[in-house]
């Protein structure tokens, strides 16, 4: 139900109104004074607020501009009831954010067309915002997911580049142990192709963890030799030198 607040300080029109209103179906909060209806304002928080102009202690112009000022109570529907027909008063509410004006004497109708007419605004305004934080929402959701396709397809690069360097690198080794075994027989010489087996096999299991990638090694990576045993190899400062001096 529609709630609507009036703030009245003369006391039959203010019973008028409240009794239009609740003949129309409205839920009516009535306040007899500028304090006591932005009191009320803040309490209850109505759809729409109602509010005479000259009134004593706080009037309209305050009420209206103390309202504005409160995120709560901002984009409430106001609307000045006054017996004032100046235009520059007229401008003053405007400019503090009056949505409407009814000069008194007003007619049921006025009052009952005023009303529907700032509501059926402030829906609008309501189911646009709704809509711009769709639209926006929808824009945030696609920017989301364009962020990931792309960073899904910046790591498919990195593993493809990836995988690319460590089968070059497996060839380079293979070509080097292959040059190794065509060497006189030392120990020297074994230890090198110990080592360079192990970094192989070490590379192969890298592999093996990357998705979808099959690689099948080749033979003699898995073998033991009969001059080593790959599995009691030990990588040591002289067997780093080693390396070193292949390459």
């Amino acid at each position: 139900m529609v709630k609507v607040l009036v703030i009245e300080d003369e006391i039959e029109i203010r019973a008028n109104l409240l009794e239009l209103l609740a003949l129309e179906g409205y839920d009516i909060v009535g306040a007899d004074n500028g304090i006591t209806g932005l009191i009320g304002a803040m309490e209850h928080k109505p759809d729409l607020i109602l509010c005479d102009v000259m009134m004593p202690e706080l009037d309209g112009h305050d009420v209206l501009s103390a309202l504005r000022q409160e995120p709560e109570t901002a984009s409430i529907p106001f609307i000045f009831l006054t017996a004032l027909a100046d235009k520059g008063d007229i401008r003053q509410g405007m400019a503090l954010g009056a949505d409407d004006y009814l000069t008194k004497p007003f007619t049921c109708m006025e009052v009952i067309g005023a009303i529907e007419t700032r509501l059926q605004k402030q829906a609008a305004i309501a189911e646009q915002y709704k809509a711009d934080s769709n639209q926006e929402l929808e824009a945030l959701q696609q920017e989301n997911q364009q962020f990931r396709d792309a960073l899904d397809q910046d790591q498919a690069a990195l593993v493809s580049d990836i995988r690319l360097h460590m089968k070059s690198a497996l060839n380079q080794l293979n070509q080097v142990s292959s040059l190794l075994k065509t060497l006189p027989a030392s120990k020297e010489r074994e230890q090198g192709i110990a080592l360079i087996q192990k970094t192989c096999v070490a590379k192969i299991k890298m592999l093996a963890r990357i998705p979808n990638f099959e690689y099948l090694p080749e033979a003699n990576l898995h073998q033991r030799s009969e001059e080593s045993q790959l599995d009691e190899l030990v990588l040591t400062d002289e067997a780093e030198e080693l390396t070193a001096s292949f390459f």
